[in-house]
């Protein structure tokens, strides 16, 4: 099994940027998807009660929209929380790369697409150091969810 390239003290970090994010969680959540579906709006197509919906305005508005976003909020913060646990953090990402993969059918760069947003809005909220702490999270939660898509065939 493979195990986090994280030290004790960059867990730390990264933990403390993400707080700060997570605080809001679901209206930075929403601000992340929308984003995502304004700036590629082809990510738009694996949501279908998204498709209709062109002005970023309403899709701030949609409660779909809203809910997913806290969604995957929620998701990340689980893996946050088990950095320091590969065990954990990969009883976590591994049901979520599957189902995205298998029944979903995700295209697996989206989430690195996700993951910068996540970080581009860190850093105009908060500033580099804040980025600068979390940009290991988004690459370890990136690499392991790359590796279950490879095991499921991608």
């Amino acid at each position: 099994s493979s195990t986090m390239s994280l030290s004790e003290a960059e867990v730390q970090s990264a933990r403390g940027a993400w707080e700060k994010i997570y605080v809001d969680a679901e209206d930075n959540g929403t601000a992340v998807l929308v984003r995502m579906f304004t700036e590629h709006p082809g990510t738009k197509s694996y949501f279908t009660h998204f498709k209709g919906m062109d002005s970023a305005e309403e899709m701030k508005q949609s409660d779909q929209v809203r809910g997913h976003g806290k969604k995957v909020f929620s998701a990340i913060n689980d893996m946050v929380q088990h950095l320091d646990n590969s065990e954990a953090f990969l009883g976590i990402v591994t049901p979520l790369g599957k189902k995205h993969a298998t029944q979903l059918k995700i295209d697996p760069k989206n989430f690195r697409i996700i993951c910068d947003i996540i970080l581009q809005l860190m850093e105009e909220k908060f500033g580099g150091d804040c980025k600068a702490s979390f940009e290991k999270v988004t690459n370890e939660i990136c690499t392991h969810l790359n590796n279950i898509y490879k095991e499921e065939g991608w």
